[in-house]
């Protein structure tokens, strides 16, 4: 073997929770029944992995099958060192689908291998039945030219990191996010350690790293006594290339394995949450999205891109595209904030997009740098094949397998409108920024869907939500786009197509993340909230002091109010309690909002006390 230190093999599925497997064979036994392994792949206990409605302990067959079509990886074990060779452990962790009875795939892998094959397949036919839609894609004539369909994927992955069992201070973090303090500014002490040993190691494995970069949350590291830093509590992001939609999902699990081990030997513990701390800014993963083609002369043409670059935004495809993803995102939603902390990361001030609206540029010339918006076009005009669109909601806890594959099922919506109706690129652009209550040939009428302003600064919370749609403000009402309290197949057949087994995948997520969100709710989330109100202690001892004895007097009232049980009166987390264990979603969604609303009131009571007391 060229490679004796790498001692086991691992077949990696992905459930609907985005988790993956990682059972070790050892290599002689790999070897030993390799033809076997790599035609029928490994069994697995189906009920212990998130398959909700598909495996359970009754019907828990499982198979591992190995996805011979994309990139292996060999991963390393720093802690344990082959005693043959001096070098760490590894691991070959082969990307696989999960077959469940021996004959059908579920999980995320086969949905999005599935979506992109659909979205390929369709776009084809498409293009074929519209020729018209050649006079504006510069670089090809006609359908006869291409010989494959490419479709292009990258993620912006952000995260946190912190010494260990260190709070979190959140008015030194807010303030040194307002004084923009640590976006882009330089790295020390074990943070840049653990950041150029990522760097490097991604670069070894040929992940095509573009960057990484301290984010706009953080605080500045101290150093104590010892002489080692310490308090560090900072948020960065890493950057790489794009490749194909399988391999770019792929990609990104495995660099998060990889920067978790990395920091983990230099002493830092690394959160991929959407919003580790309240009140802080949180963690996005912006999710592109392009598409080409490979003509049959081997040269490569965005279809996205128009004939005359200085004269239109987009081609057809282009507008198609982007107006797909706008008018059927509710669809979306349900993948891209899944959990508690999706919602906290999208609220207005923290550079998360809370509104249905696209950004193009003030010109053809003038690429869009509107970070305000949900989907941004990406255009640099030295190079016409970067031209992408930027979904800007995902967190690095979204599903890229699903929302990659769902994404460009709702673009192709978008693409078939348009071809049908003929549309040019001119007409496109008046029909994207249309005003509200003017009609459109695709787009709702009570909607605007471009806006080049800055939409936290410049629109109320009012006029946001006239314009450009109410978002949903937690996981069950996300989830309500699926169906009014349950699974609707016909609400997510834009999706599916509907095949069935994609929506049994889509059912199963969904129950799986509801289930979570309910769990989390109970088990994290109320104990968590009554730490928070034990944290906030009444601190002044003369009550002459009015302004005082107001405040804290308030602060205890909201305190018992959300946490504490009084006779014929149940708290607001007890009525949540209550609610998950009788399996009523709607009221634990009602008050998981009025607790949240009640919280943000005693976070900034019980603030204006504390600052006030010498």
């Amino acid at each position: 073997m060229a490679h004796p230190e790498v001692r086991f093999v691992s077949f990696t599925g992905v459930d609907m929770g985005n988790h993956s497997t990682d059972e070790k064979i050892p290599v002689a036994r790999f070897i030993d029944d390799m033809e076997k392994l790599l035609v029928g792949g490994v069994q697995t206990d189906g009920s212990s992995v998130a398959l909700p409605t598909i495996a359970d302990l009754s019907n828990a067959r499982v198979d591992l099958a190995p996805d011979m079509d994309v990139k292996w990886f060999v991963e390393y074990n720093y802690d344990n060192i082959d005693y043959e060779t001096g070098l760490p452990v590894g691991t070959l962790r082969i990307p696989s689908f999960l077959r469940h009875n021996g004959d059908t795939m579920v999980g995320s892998r086969i949905f999005l291998k599935n979506s992109a094959e659909r979205f390929s397949a369709e776009l084809r036919k498409e293009l074929e039945a519209h020729p018209y839609v050649f006079e504006h894609i510069g670089g090809i004539d006609g359908i006869e030219d291409i010989e494959e369909i490419k479709l292009t994927n990258a993620t912006e992955l952000e995260f946190w990191v912190k010494t260990p069992d260190d709070k979190a201070d959140r008015d030194q973090l807010s303030i040194a996010q307002e004084l923009k303090e640590q976006y882009w500014q330089r790295v020390s002490g074990p943070v840049a350690t653990a950041l150029e040993q990522t760097l490097e190691i991604l670069d070894h494995y040929g992940f095509g790293v573009e960057m990484g970069h301290k984010e706009v949350g953080g605080v500045k590291a101290k150093m104590g006594n010892s002489g080692n830093f310490d308090h560090i509590m900072e948020q960065l992001e890493i950057d790489w290339k794009y490749t194909s939609p399988m391999q770019a999902a792929d990609n990104e699990a495995q660099i998060k394995h990889i920067i978790r081990d990395v920091f983990r030997m230099n002493g830092l513990e690394v959160t991929f949450h959407a919003k580790p701390m309240i009140g802080v800014a949180g963690s996005g993963e912006h999710t592109h999205y392009g598409v080409a083609a490979r003509l049959k002369d081997g040269s490569t043409v965005n279809l996205f891109e128009p004939a005359v670059r200085d004269e239109d935004f987009m081609s057809p495809l282009g507008y198609g595209a982007l107006m797909g993803l706008l008018r059927n995102y509710e669809v979306l939603n349900p993948i891209v904030a899944p959990e508690h902390d999706s919602f906290q990361r999208l609220k207005p001030g923290y550079e998360a997009p809370v509104c249905i609206v696209s950004s193009l540029g003030m010109d053809y010339r003038t690429p869009s740098r509107n970070r305000t918006v949900l989907v941004g076009l990406v255009r640099d005009l030295q190079n016409p094949l970067a031209t992408r669109f930027e979904l800007r909601s995902p967190n690095p806890h979204t599903n890229t397998y699903l929302i990659i594959g769902a994404g460009y099922l709702t673009m192709l919506d978008g693409i078939r409108a348009v071809l049908a109706a003929g549309k040019t690129p001119r007409e496109l652009e008046a029909s994207i920024s249309k005003k509200y209550g003017e009609e459109d040939f695709y787009l709702e009428k009570d909607r605007e869907y471009r806006s080049e302003r800055n939409l936290f600064n410049e629109f109320t919370a009012e006029e946001r939500e006239k314009l450009f749609g109410r978002a949903p403000s937690n996981v069950w009402e996300s989830f309500q786009n699926w169906g009014d309290g349950c699974f609707d197949p016909e609400r997510v057949s834009l999706i599916t197509g509907g095949d069935e087994t994609m929506a049994m995948i889509l059912r199963s997520y969904r129950e799986h993340m509801i289930h979570k969100w309910t769990m989390e709710y109970h088990d994290r989330y109320i104990p968590n909230t009554m730490d928070f109100l034990r944290s906030c202690v009444r601190l002044h001892e003369d009550d002459n002091n009015e302004y005082d004895a107001s405040n804290w007097a308030k602060s205890a009232e909201l305190k018992s109010l959300i946490g504490r049980e009084e006779n014929g009166r149940d708290s607001l987390l007890m009525q949540a309690r209550n609610a998950i264990d009788a399996s009523d979603y709607a009221g634990l969604s009602r008050f998981e909002l009025e607790i949240e609303e009640r919280l943000e009131e005693l976070r900034e009571v019980y603030g204006r006390y504390r600052r006030n007391i010498l």
